[in-house]
């Protein structure tokens, strides 16, 4: 039952969010949630809105930047270039930085990245070649992907725009680290950063790389559960603080609380009630108090059903929060 003992949170005023632009998405990479559609159930399919995103940032002056991608592909909106106007037109700074990748968009949309002044954009490409990239990123086309990039910069130039930051992103998997080398070569031609990052599924993760990956992560783990060990910590446990610094909002206004969410929702709309007062449902209040230690689990909680929580409960490794 719902804890209404616990304090009312009224002073949640985030200055950045994390509001998905597009739950659909057009590849089918093995180890995500929307390929097996696990999301449908509570975050959907859909795109959001410019008038809703237009509504959201006048009703909320304090916010100051917005994260517009998570497990959808935010340039498959096609709203998207009014999204981005909308946000630079109120001095807000937007990003793509969960990951985008790339293989569908406009040239309206390429366009708007760069005049809308996106500071950054995460480009999630796996692989060097063509034959190793869909092994992951199954149905999707690497010349597409760099020719769109190709045509970022090209408005780079045009504008005279130094935004956005674009990061080549490779997920570290068994098949894929043969091209690592050849992978950061391609990102610093095309004028990217380079990023190497430990795959979620250990199945598919490498046991062991040579020197020439290992310079490339700031770690000497290659697989998490071994980070973990050597660590003492849960890898990315830190999203947890997104509930506090920059909580997950669905297309269509319901909260996620956090980027790792597809369980359900915790209970308020900001497009339908203030956002006050959608960020201080007692289901987000409750799981804050989960993870300061301060409140047990509760199956109506999306973080009762996350491992990063269960794996916090066990260590005592609690957030220091109010």
């Amino acid at each position: 039952m719902p804890d209404t003992a616990l304090p009312i949170d009224n002073g949640t005023k985030p200055t950045r969010l994390r509001v998905e632009a597009s739950s659909f998405c057009q590849l089918r990479c093995p180890s995500c949630p929307t390929t097996d559609r696990a999301i449908d159930a509570h975050v959907g399919k859909g795109f959001l809105k410019p008038a809703d995103f237009a509504a959201l940032l006048d009703a909320n002056p304090a916010v100051r930047e917005i994260e517009l991608s998570n497990y959808g592909e935010a340039l498959m909106n096609p709203g998207i270039p009014d999204i981005l106007r909308i946000a630079h037109e109120r001095g807000v700074m937007t990003m793509i930085a969960n990951g985008a990748n790339l293989n569908t968009a406009s040239p309206a949309a390429l366009e708007a990245l760069v005049r809308y002044r996106v500071q950054s954009i995460m480009c999630s490409i796996d692989g060097a070649t063509q034959e190793t990239y869909e092994k992951y990123r199954v149905r999707g086309n690497l010349e597409k992907v760099l020719a769109n990039i190709r045509a970022i910069n090209d408005w780079k130039t045009r504008l005279g725009i130094d935004e956005p930051l674009l990061v080549w992103r490779m997920i570290l998997f068994e098949h894929n680290k043969h091209e690592v080398e050849i992978a950061h070569a391609m990102a610093t031609q095309l004028g990217m950063r380079f990023k190497l990052k430990l795959s979620w599924d250990e199945d598919i993760a490498p046991t062991e790389v040579g020197p020439e990956v290992l310079r490339w992560l700031d770690t000497p783990a290659v697989r998490r559960s071994d980070w973990e060990a050597q660590t003492g910590e849960t890898y990315l446990a830190s999203m947890c603080e997104q509930l506090w610094d920059e909580p997950q909002i669905n297309w269509d206004g319901k909260v996620l609380g956090c980027c790792r969410n597809f369980w359900g929702d915790f209970g308020g709309n900001v497009f339908k009630q203030s956002m006050d007062d959608a960020l201080s449902h007692e289901k987000m209040r409750h799981a804050k108090a989960m993870l300061r230690g301060e409140a047990g689990e509760r199956a109506d909680v999306p973080c009762s059903t996350c491992d990063i929580y269960h794996k916090r409960r066990a260590a005592a490794q609690w957030i220091n929060r109010p």
